[in-house]
């Protein structure tokens, strides 16, 4: 592709605090909606302006929530493009839409606009994007939309105000019976199926003699309250881009640590966690003692076992990882292990993140609780890895591969 084929991406756009007076007037908050009224599937995709106090929306019929949040951005750059600002800062809670338009957009355009062969979802319209950034300046941030009232910025309560002008409003939700009998089945095959997408779900509960549309297992997935805080908690900025980490394949190189929970009926308190460093995969262990011999046995069954002997492996200085049978040990299977200080954030920010995926997922799955986390801790690692993974039709930016062996 020539220079001037290249499509421009946004760069990342200050939180809304940090902006100054004269670049206020130029932000604004993006989002979409979507709602099944009756049989029928609708969106609403809305635009608000913390400045002027106002919002501009758009709505149709048989699109998703994904549509709307991409319908949203193209209603932010008509503002832009009508009243000829200098830069446009644009605030989105979602984090497909941030990222294609951080970059996703030029790998799409290199590929013709497809990924694996098949074109891209929505590819229209994101054809009609990337073509406007090349005349505009944008830049674009990623908000969290799940923060306590407590530690809400002014950021946040303006991501708010246009999740409320995305809302569709409805003064009654006519749904026939036959229609709430199939969202009941349609939300016991996702809670039993382990909370897998739609196809996923819509295989199971057909292999098993039930045929549920898909709007109806969409609505269900919407509204699960496990789903959504599994995807609010894993819609973070991977960290395992680039850096020392380039040089090392799958399965070389890994961070470990532990975590604490309630003690469990069998008497296990603590879970060593070990994150492989260029995927993000997840291994769990759950043993009643942080302990170094604890420590070997996990890495053994979860991590030799099944990936390989690795070539490094990270963790904090704690009794249970710095003592002689872990050096023993690490040198007789040719292993760097390496320490680096407890919740320094720069070289141990991968296995935290995990280590608060992985008890945000537990916890609900548990109904807001730890209870149980035993019972929940194999499908928790499942969900922390696969939920997300290709289960939608926009191309994801990691593609977890099969393990290569080593010796």
């Amino acid at each position: 592709m020539s220079p001037e084929e290249e499509v421009t991406h946004a760069e990342e756009a200050p939180p809304y605090n940090k902006l100054t007076e004269d670049e206020k007037p130029y932000a604004l908050f993006t989002d979409g909606s979507c709602r099944i009224v009756g049989k029928h599937r609708r969106w609403k995709a809305a635009v608000w302006s913390p400045t002027w106090r106002v919002a501009e929306a758009a709505e149709g019929e048989g699109e998703s929530s994904q549509f709307a949040e991409v319908k949203a951005i193209q209603l932010a750059l008509d503002i832009d493009e009508r009243e000829k600002w200098p830069t446009l800062y644009l605030y989105t809670g979602s984090w497909m839409v941030a990222s294609a338009l951080w970059g996703w957009l030029q790998q799409w355009k290199r590929n013709n606009w497809q990924h694996r062969g098949k074109p891209i979802w929505a590819a229209p319209l994101w054809q009609d994007i990337a073509a406007r950034l090349e005349k505009l300046v944008v830049k674009v941030r990623h908000v969290d939309a799940h923060i306590p009232k407590s530690r809400a910025t002014e950021e946040h309560q303006n991501n708010q105000q246009v999740d409320q002008a995305a809302k569709i409003e409805v003064a009654q939700v006519d749904l026939d019976w036959q229609h709430k009998g199939e969202l009941f089945i349609a939300r016991w095959a996702h809670d039993t199926s382990g909370h897998q997408g739609r196809y996923a779900t819509s295989r199971w509960a057909r292999d098993r003699g039930v045929d549920l549309s898909t709007d109806a297992i969409s609505q269900v997935i919407h509204e699960c309250e496990t789903c959504t805080a599994v995807k609010q908690a894993k819609q973070v900025k991977p960290l395992w881009y680039g850096g020392q980490w380039l040089k090392y394949k799958y399965g070389e190189a890994w961070q470990i640590d532990y975590i604490t929970l309630p003690q469990s009926c069998q008497g296990k308190r603590y879970v060593l966690t070990m994150v492989e460093a260029t995927t993000g995969w997840l291994e769990t262990y759950p043993v009643p003692h942080a302990t170094a011999w604890n420590t070997i046995l996990g890495l053994e069954k979860q991590v030799l076992w099944r990936h390989g002997t690795p070539e490094r492996i990270e963790s904090d200085n704690g009794t249970h990882f710095w003592n002689n049978l872990i050096d023993t040990w690490a040198k007789e299977h040719g292993i760097e292990w390496v320490y680096h200080i407890p919740y320094h954030a720069p070289a141990s920010g991968k296995i935290e993140r995990y280590n608060g995926l992985l008890k945000t997922t537990l916890r609900a799955m548990g109904g807001g609780t730890l209870k149980h986390w035993d019972t929940h801790l194999a499908k928790a690692t499942w969900l922390v890895n696969t939920r997300g993974v290709y289960q939608s039709s926009w191309p994801c930016p990691i593609k977890i591969s099969p393990p290569c062996r080593r010796g």
